[in-house]
Parts: structure tokens; C-alpha cells; sequence
């Protein structure tokens, strides 16, 4: 029973990386107001249904990549090595990410990636939806940062600025690497862009600590 269902997610999550795959492969060549859910689902091979059972809207067909990423700062808060201030985790995990040129950073000059991300800025809607996910992050953060000793108040306002911020730090090396520039280029000072916007950070939430 156990290796079957083992099998039947496994075919679920490949389902589902095929579905987001061709989505964005087509959002890609022919914009996201110029595809239907019906064009993404004929060229994927699967029904509409199953479609919607993986992403409720068309949007999310884009998004997924933040979905999946929207805990990831509130699993590093409570991750990180006992005695650690969760900011300077959260600073130090952004600071490895910048090195290994991880996409969600913005400092990834592949193709796709600017692309990808070029298609969000210039999608009204995408841009739009991309709020919720932010919240959903914001409601996790918070919760790990008030386990982490801060006050209410300071949780909730400390997590929706941490990640107003790397949503910014990650538009400005996009906007850089789109004008020219490469992630080799730009990580120096993505490297001290991130350090004085968490020193920022750390001036603002102390006194609620």
C-alpha cells in the first residue's frame, strides 16, 4: 500500500511539474493574455479538469514557483541554529542564495529566468496575484518570528517588511541583469544591497525583540 502511494504521488508531482512546464513554455513564446487554459492543457495532454485540479486559476499556472517557496523564510527562522537572531538567518540564507545565483533572487541570467520574470512585471494580473502569495509568506513568517520570542505587533510588521524587501532586492537585480548587466556582474552589489537593507531591518524590529 505504502510503495503505491508513494508511486501515485510521484506521478501526481510529475503531472503537475509537466502542466507548469508547458504553461510557462507558452506564456513564454506567446504571452499570458494570448494562451488559454485549453491551449495549455491539449499541449500538456492532460483534460481541463486535471488542469484545475493542480491550479485553480491560470495565474497560479505562473506563480507556482513563489507558491512553493511561500514558508521557506518562516522554515528558516525556526531552522536556524539555536541562539541565532531569525534576521540574521534570514540574511545569511538571502547571502547563500545570491552566491548560488538561485532565480527567486533575481541574480540568475539565464534566458528563461529573465524572461520569466519580465513576463510577471509585465502582466497586470500576475503582478496582481502575486500580493496573495506574499500574504500567505507574511502569515508564516510572522507566526515563526512570535515563536521566536518577538511580539505580535513586531512579528507581523518584522515579517511583511523582510519580505516586501526581498521581493524588492529581487526586482532591482532583475531590472539590472535586463539592462545589461550579468549575474557575475551585479552580485557584488547584490551582496551589499541585501547586507544594508537587513541592517535596516534589524535597527527597525530591535526594539521589539
Amino acid at each position: 500500500m505504502n510503495a503505491r502511494m508513494g508511486l501515485r504521488e510521484l506521478k501526481k508531482e510529475r503531472t503537475r511539474e509537466t502542466i507548469a512546464e508547458t504553461a510557462i513554455r507558452l506564456f513564454l513564446a506567446k504571452g499570458f493574455d494570448q494562451v488559454s487554459v485549453t491551449e495549455v492543457a491539449a499541449t500538456a495532454e492532460v483534460s481541463r479538469r486535471t488542469l484545475f485540479t493542480y491550479f485553480p486559476t491560470k495565474e497560479d499556472l505562473v506563480l507556482q514557483r513563489f507558491a512553493d517557496h511561500e514558508s521557506e523564510a518562516a522554515r528558516i527562522v525556526r531552522a536556524r541554529p539555536a541562539g541565532q537572531d531569525p534576521l540574521e538567518a534570514l540574511r545569511d540564507a538571502l547571502l547563500a542564495a545570491l552566491e548560488q545565483r538561485d532565480p527567486n533572487t533575481g541574480l540568475n541570467d539565464t534566458p528563461e529566468t529573465r524572461a520569466f520574470f519580465q513576463l510577471i512585471l509585465d502582466t497586470e494580473s500576475l503582478a496582481a496575484r502575486l500580493t496573495r502569495y506574499a500574504s500567505r509568506g507574511i502569515d508564516a513568517l510572522a507566526e515563526a518570528l512570535r515563536e521566536a520570542g518577538a511580539d505580535p505587533l513586531t512579528a507581523r510588521l518584522t515579517a511583511a517588511q523582510v519580505l516586501a524587501v526581498q521581493q524588492e532586492l529581487t526586482f532591482m537585480n532583475h531590472a539590472c541583469l535586463m539592462d545589461g548587466s550579468s549575474a557575475d556582474d551585479r552580485y557584488r552589489e547584490a551582496v551589499g544591497a541585501a547586507e544594508r537593507a537587513f541592517d535596516l531591518l534589524r535597527r527597525g524590529a530591535a526594539a521589539g525583540w
